[in-house]
């Protein structure tokens, strides 16, 4: 307020003057009428929850980052965001701030998704465009009458049981590492034709580096090893392999191995050797298979490297 604003004394007293004239009702009445002058935009609450998405134009294969902020998070149950029929869990990563991650795949069509962020009582709905990706495609003849491997009922009960950890702790920390220091030979999301079929549930999920065999295999990042499985109690398909629960829903999985450094319930940390690279399961040569899945789903680990999902 400028000084010529301010009332001068003979307004103050004119002021007081005329209140004291009035009857208590209409003193009561003048006061109401002033204060409802004042901006509507006092009485409104501040909007108590806001959402971010990263990354800004996703491509199919990517992880939806989904930033929540609550002013008031006290109600003791964390935010959860829905795409379609499915839900996913947030987590808190800061003080009134979670995060939640909603997993892309080739499987899916390109276009419009709409998230629903519900939290503190609060309801919000946003658009995200996910765009197509052109993922490189393989013809693969096979002879009449060849039978491929088949992976046992233990084998993928177990597998199953790890890729749909939801842990609520946070393991990692910034962005994953390689895991091995071979070439990539396939990269993630190759589709394949089988004798002229094309395989419309097939994409290839993760990652393959060809890497000379017993070269070392590192964890990418941080976590706690919550699988552990070899060629002699029945995995056929995946031969020796590991598995990382990064925490929050994000697991890795590391097959084909010819050596395994580490059991069941171990915390590796980003860089530590887990295992060497081998041809075991459904290999045809050495070579390391990472696959990196969110919430259950296979995703590209390539951003979550460069320059890393947190």
């Amino acid at each position: 307020m400028t000084i010529d604003e301010r009332p001068s004394n003979y307004q103050n007293k004119l002021l007081c003057y005329v209140l004291k004239g009035l009857k208590p009702y209409r003193r009561a009445s003048l006061f109401m009428g002033m204060f409802a002058a004042l901006p509507v935009a006092l009485a409104l609450p501040v909007d108590a929850l806001q959402v971010k998405v990263t990354p800004s134009k996703p491509d199919l294969g990517d992880t939806l980052s989904v930033i929540i902020n609550l002013e008031n998070a006290g109600n003791g149950s964390n935010p959860t965001v829905t795409n379609g029929e499915k839900t996913y869990p947030a987590f808190e990563i800061a003080p009134n701030q979670y995060r939640a991650f909603v997993p892309t795949t080739p499987l899916e069509r390109a276009g419009n998704r709409t998230l629903r962020v519900s939290g503190d009582g609060q309801e919000e709905s946003l658009s995200v465009q996910v765009s197509d990706r052109t993922f490189p495609v393989q013809r693969i003849n096979l002879p009449s009458g060849k039978a491929g491997v088949d992976a046992t009922e233990y084998e993928l009960k177990r597998v199953a049981a790890f890729k749909a950890l939801i842990t609520p702790e946070k393991y990692w920390n910034g962005a994953f590492v390689k895991p091995n220091g071979g070439r990539v030979s396939t990269i993630y999301g190759v589709r394949r034709y089988y004798n002229g079929k094309f395989a419309k549930d097939y994409y290839h999920r993760g990652v393959d580096y060809a890497g000379a065999e017993g070269s070392p295999v590192v964890a990418p990042a941080a976590g706690r090893v919550a699988l552990v499985g070899r060629v002699s109690q029945g995995f056929r398909i995946h031969g020796n392999v590991v598995g990382i629960d990064h925490g929050q829903g994000v697991t890795s999985i590391f097959m084909h191995l010819s050596r395994i450094n580490v059991k069941e319930g171990d915390m590796v940390q980003a860089g530590q050797v887990i295992g060497a690279v081998g041809s075991t399961g459904a290999a045809t040569g050495p070579h390391l298979h990472w696959g990196l899945y969110v919430n259950g789903q296979s995703v590209d680990p390539t951003p979550w490297r460069t320059p890393g999902v947190e």
